[in-house]
């Protein structure tokens, strides 16, 4: 299920940063967030914890984040924020 809340990306506000660093995949753009320091781009909050992802960014409900008590969305009755 891909995350509503970042579109997708894995990130929240992405389109602060340049495309062709977007196109270069997840560590080039977290490499550009540790470089510069004015810009409101983060991990999404709903498919990571802010810092980083439960299981593929972008994404809900893999192998990594199962649905109920178990999972990172137990806070919320075993559902991602943006479902």
């Amino acid at each position: 299920m891909i995350c509503t809340r970042c579109e997708g990306t894995g990130f929240l506000n992405i389109w602060q940063v340049d495309e062709a660093i977007v196109n270069a995949g997840l560590e080039a753009v977290q490499a550009w967030l540790k470089a510069n320091s004015h810009h409101d781009v983060s991990v999404c909050d709903c498919c990571g914890n802010g810092e980083n992802w439960y299981g593929e960014a972008g994404q809900h409900y893999g192998h990594y984040d199962p649905r109920g008590k178990e999972g990172p969305y137990a806070y919320n009755g075993g559902l991602c924020e943006c479902n």
